[in-house]
């Protein structure tokens, strides 16, 4: 017999957890389950036509898909398909798009068998159990080798805690008692082979639940946080460890909800890190301890990267969305978190919660953006199946899209154009904040406008008047853009922007092909050239590349000579441009080394080794 669990993934680095866990669990409690289970991962950028095909060619006796926000679309349709090409082969859903409005989702797909609602492992293995046995009651295989429906029994199907099915004898739809949540500590650890994950994100469950009642989120249905058991853990992060993975990240709802385990997971990953792994959590900030703090600041750089949902500081939209921050403490935490310079800072934001009207999310942003987070996330409500949200719909004047991702529309606060203004800035974010490629350029930028969201606010209507590519832009289109933007914002600054640029650009990466705004290097030629020879005799800066001579060193390092010191912080580059002028002391100038091989673990940007460079200096060369 053969039991298919299917998935339609966002991307193909992206793994399905739940499929492995169910099927681990089912191969702990019964081994001859490991040849009656099998997995398939497609992802949302097939065809349906051949995901569907996919199928049909594996022959299942059984197929159970996974849903989620982001496939139901798609699930949809292959519901559909699989329903033709395999008639007679039982059809199940299980995931947190299908475990709420179950009977209305049976109802809308005659194809469908039943939906396993809540957390499955359990579920799944007594349902495959059922089918063995249905499997071998009629002789092995049904007809044309798949298995058959006929000799399903209502009786047998209803004992089956946690799911929702159509009875093969009457089509009523019946639901059975709902199943009890899991010990996870009883959970097999499913990573045991890892070549099934071989260039994916790993995902890791350390608990289960969520201690918080947030009204857009499904973890606030389960209040009950259940820890997995320590010792478990510590193992479990260690096969990591010693496989050298990339990344893990935790998909704990609130990692930090119970502060011994939180504590003790962070210390033994910093006590045991391998130089190489990176561990991702979400966070409530307004929570982190003295002790955890000071744990934190410890960590490698890269080690460790955190994610923290503001949602927003509207105090009012706090309370009603039942989340009860710290806004003073979230801001000093994270700036004792970013002061380490060792850890990857995450916030977010909503748009469209109640009682936020335009203005108040302008400031949501600005708050939040002035905490300067590694990256800004910023998000739109969902209006989720099952959740508190949803149930409030009416009373906010929620209107938003009836299928995935069921997004917001408008409210009784904001309207649908300001939603569409929202989405700009989002994509100016995006391009220019979260891409890490502009850090030097964007903060001078933002002087020159009242806040932080009316830079994003304008570069989003620049893009549309112009008619630029907002969807995946060349590199250096948008560099070009940016330029074109601070020319017209002050087209006085043109060598400081052009030199800004160039430094962000070099920053990032070795180009071979010189950018058109980048300042000629002509008249330091040979005085680069002497630096290199300099450095092939005598190592000041570039240790490690021992075994190279200055023509080699020169191509994997990039020397540049800038009449700005554009390698300082904003607020320096500007008490100096107040203090000089328009440029750079008669005598002088500075020199940048950039060294690609010492990257910052974090941003990924290259080492920097700024020196002043005379014109005495520059005359000895020439």
């Amino acid at each position: 017999m053969k039991f298919l669990l299917t998935a339609l993934n966002a991307k193909y680095i992206h793994s399905n957890p739940a499929l492995y866990s169910l099927r681990a669990y089912a191969v702990r409690q019964d081994e001859l389950a490991a040849q009656d289970v099998e997995i398939a991962e497609y992802t949302i950028n097939q065809s349906v036509e051949n995901i569907a095909a996919s199928i049909y060619e594996k022959k299942p006796d059984v197929i159970a898909i996974s849903c989620y926000i982001w496939n139901w679309r798609m699930v949809q349709e292959l519901i559909t398909i699989l329903g033709v090409i395999l008639p007679d082969v039982p059809l199940w859903l299980g995931g947190p798009e299908v475990s709420f409005h179950t009977e209305e989702i049976l109802a809308a797909y005659p194809q469908l068998t039943g939906v396993m609602t809540g957390e499955g492992e359990l579920t799944f293995f007594e349902l495959l159990e059922y089918y063995r046995e249905q499997y071998l009651a009629d002789g092995g295989c049904g007809e044309n080798g798949y298995g058959s429906r006929k000799s399903n029994t209502s009786a047998n199907l209803h004992q089956i805690a946690g799911i929702v099915y159509r009875d093969p004898e009457n089509k009523r739809i019946c639901r059975s008692a709902d199943r009890e949540l899991t010990d996870i500590s009883t959970l097999p650890f499913f990573y045991e082979d890892m070549a099934d994950f071989e260039n994916r994100i790993v995902y890791y469950e350390s608990s289960r639940g969520c201690p918080y009642r947030c009204s857009y989120c499904l973890s606030s249905i389960d209040k009950k946080v259940r820890l997995r058991g320590l010792e478990l853990v510590k193992k479990e992060l260690q096969f990591f460890l010693d496989h050298k993975v990339a990344q893990v990240k935790f998909i704990d709802r609130t990692f930090n909800c119970d502060h011994e385990h939180a504590l003790a997971v962070w210390r033994y990953i910093r006590e045991h890190d391998n130089g190489v792994t990176n561990f991702h959590f979400e966070v409530a900030a307004g929570i982190l301890t003295e002790e955890e703090l000071k744990e934190l600041a410890q960590m490698r750089a890269g080690l460790v990267q955190l994610e923290i949902g503001v949602q927003t500081t509207n105090l009012q939209t706090l309370k009603e969305i039942r989340r009860y921050e710290d806004l003073d403490k979230l801001q000093n935490v994270t700036a004792r978190l970013k002061a380490g310079g060792n850890i990857h800072v995450h916030l977010d934001l909503i748009a469209g919660l109640p009682f936020e009207d335009l203005e108040s999310f302008q400031n949501s942003f600005n708050d939040v953006y002035r905490m300067r987070p590694s990256q800004l996330q910023l998000g739109f409500l969902k209006v989720l199946k099952g959740s508190h949200m949803e149930e409030m719909a009416q009373e906010y004047g929620l209107v938003y899209r009836q299928e995935p991702p069921y997004e917001v529309l408008y409210t009784n606060w904001i309207s649908y154009s300001q939603l569409r203004l929202l989405k700009g800035v989002e994509e100016m974010v995006e391009l220019f904040y979260n891409s890490g490629q502009f850090t030097h350029t964007i903060p001078v930028l933002e002087t020159c406008f009242k806040a932080p969201f009316d830079l994003y606010e304008a570069l989003a209507a620049f893009y549309k008047e112009n008619g630029y590519a907002v969807s995946q832009p060349s590199r250096m289109e948008k560099y070009r853009v940016l330029l074109a933007f601070a020319m017209q914002t002050d087209g006085s600054r043109e060598s400081l922007w052009k030199e800004l640029l160039t430094y962000d650009l070099y920053l990032r990466e070795n180009c071979k092909s010189r950018p058109e705004f980048a300042a000629s290097q002509e008249a330091y030629k040979a005085w680069i050239q002497a630096f290199y020879q300099k450095e092939e005799q005598e190592r000041q800066f570039l240790d490690g590349y021992e075994s190279y001579d200055s023509r080699q060193l020169q191509r994997m390092t990039h020397m540049e000579v800038f009449g700005w010191p554009v390698h300082l912080p904003a607020q320096e580059l500007l008490e100096f441009e107040a203090s000089a002028g328009q440029s750079m002391a008669e005598d002088g100038c500075t020199a940048v080394l950039f060294d690609y091989q010492k990257r910052s673990p974090l941003d990924g940007n290259a080492a920097v080794y700024p020196f002043a460079v005379t014109k005495a200096d520059r005359r000895k060369q020439q």
